[in-house]
């Protein structure tokens, strides 16, 4: 059976930007990188969880960090130029990027906002994300990615 393309795929596709698909099973609503990790048998520290952040100044920011890590959000904020900087509520992922839980993508949101990838992507020769839905990932090199999204590489977590 041939997969199914997402969005996020799709856009990889259109600037030639090598990825690999990748599939696992979420029917048991577990949606955690770590999890996901596990069940598409790559490293944890090569799989990676799209946050998305407020800033004091109301303006929103991702942080793209390997699952198995938390923000700091002090670093964060320090990364992109903010006094403060807190999570989104759940509520506000959908309308503003256009993902929902558990299928948050740092590609293909619909307004291109400040992005941050965690410096220790630097160090992989190629990450996991989110391919824009639930159980949907793609792996490709972090410099493809940070080029694709106008990302920035900052020490951003604890």
């Amino acid at each position: 059976m041939a997969e199914e393309k997402t969005n996020v795929m799709r856009l990889l596709d259109q600037k030639r930007i090598p990825y690999t698909p990748r599939q696992y099973d979420v029917s048991d609503g577990v949606l955690d990188a770590v999890t996901a990790a596990k069940r598409l048998g790559v490293a944890p520290e090569t799989c990676f969880k799209t946050l998305v952040t407020v800033g004091a100044s109301k303006r929103n920011y991702v942080f793209v960090i390997p699952g198995e890590r938390e923000l700091d959000l002090k670093a964060a904020a320090k990364a992109v130029g903010e006094k403060s900087i807190e999570m989104i509520k759940q509520a506000q992922l959908l309308p503003l990027t256009g993902y929902i839980h558990g299928g948050c993508s740092p590609v293909g949101m619909k307004k291109r906002l400040p992005t941050v990838i965690d410096e220790t992507a630097k160090e992989l020769s190629e990450m996991t994300v989110s391919a824009g839905k639930p159980g949907r990932q793609v792996t490709l090199a972090p410099g493809d990615l940070a080029e694709f999204v106008g990302a920035e590489f900052a020490g951003v977590c604890k």
